[in-house]
């Protein structure tokens, strides 16, 4: 049995989501610096937020994973329209999805995935597309044991 809680964030929640939504801008921007913004010391304020503002959309899910009065991790994710641009029809989307380095490899992202797809599923989702940096390999293995495939390779070019 796990020892971890998932369920919707709150307002209150939003100081530990920055957080970790700016842990996960440094973790991208270690990745690939040319490609992803930097942090800077008020990334984390930005991201909480931010967030906090799509706390009551009706097609949008935050959810946080606990652990012993702890946030953990969260995860944010909605559903998208018909996007020509993309030629993807309807469509469940994962935008963000961070476990604590000090809580990895315990299931936690494992959980926040599972209940994340039953979130977007509950609201008719036929399909969940995601977006992972090229280097994040541990999250790529996540996703795909999600049953998750790739469909798109996204290539940058500096100018």
């Amino acid at each position: 049995m796990s020892d971890t809680i998932i369920r919707p964030a709150t307002r209150a929640d939003m100081a530990a989501v920055g957080k970790l939504g700016a842990m996960l801008v440094r973790e991208h921007y270690d990745f690939d610096p040319k490609r992803f913004m930097a942090a800077t010391s008020h990334t984390a304020e930005g991201y909480g937020e931010f967030l906090g503002t799509q706390l009551k959309k009706k097609d949008v899910c935050v959810l946080v994973a606990e652990r012993d009065g702890e946030v953990v991790g969260y995860t944010y994710a909605g559903i998208e329209p018909r996007d020509w641009m993309s030629l993807r029809d309807t469509a469940g989307a994962i935008y963000d999805i961070i476990v604590n380095p000090e809580h990895r490899h315990a299931g936690v992202g494992r959980e926040l995935l599972a209940a994340t797809l039953a979130f977007l599923e509950s609201r008719g989702a036929p399909r969940v597309v995601l977006s992972t940096a090229e280097r994040n390999e541990p999250a790529q293995r996540l996703f795909e044991r999600a049953g998750f495939r790739r469909t798109m390779i996204e290539m940058t070019k500096e100018l």
